[in-house]
């Protein structure tokens, strides 16, 4: 009897340090184990079979593109530009067109009145006119600035507006200024007035 107590408690010992075995092998860190890619290795995943992706159109690494100050920021040493720093086409005056709808007419209206939607409901203060003498006279990076930074109840549209899509939409403005929003023919090149009509 004894005998066979023993080997009950030998098989029992032995089996349990198979389960604990058992499931000590489940016990690992996934993290560690999880599929991954190796950088410029091969992927099946994707059509080109690469593994690495093209950056998205528009990307700017932190620290970079910072070369032409006055296309990021509107400025050159702190006083704002003059003229535009890209040139303005038909395509970027349409550009403008499409983003100001989207963007601006809410408040400025569709034709630059300060007529916008807003105004409807009371909102406080009342948008300028684009026609305003101030901003026919406001230099082009004014409106850089102001679409990036915001202005008294106007917020900053600078992470939502990339940049070259900010001077298409002042480039609009100068359109809407010139009065030629339904032709897109005028646009003002420099700051001053008067508003000379640019060929397409």
């Amino acid at each position: 009897m004894t005998r066979v107590m023993d080997r009950i408690r030998k098989g029992a010992g032995t089996a349990g340090v198979l389960i604990i075995l058992a499931l000590a092998g489940g016990c690992s860190d996934p993290m560690r184990g999880q599929g991954r890619m190796t950088p410029f290795g091969a992927s099946p995943f994707f059509k080109d079979g690469a593994s690495a992706r093209p950056l998205v159109p528009g990307t700017v690494p932190q620290g970079f593109g910072q070369g032409d100050e006055g296309l990021t920021t509107g400025k050159v040493r702190g006083t704002l530009v003059q003229t535009f720093p890209i040139p303005v086409t038909h395509d970027l005056r349409e550009r403008g067109r499409e983003r100001y709808d989207i963007f601006c007419a809410i408040c400025h209206g569709p034709t630059g009145e300060g007529d916008g939607v807003i105004v409807k409901f009371r909102f406080t203060p009342h948008p300028p006119s684009y026609r305003s003498a101030e901003l026919r006279a406001a230099p082009v990076g004014h409106f850089f600035d102001v679409i990036t930074n915001g202005h008294e109840a106007m917020y900053g549209y600078g992470d939502r507006i990339p940049p070259m899509d900010r001077w298409a939409i002042a480039a609009y403005i100068r359109v809407l200024q010139s009065g030629q929003s339904g032709s897109l023919t005028g646009v003002l090149h420099s700051a001053a007035p008067p508003l000379p009509r640019l060929p397409r």
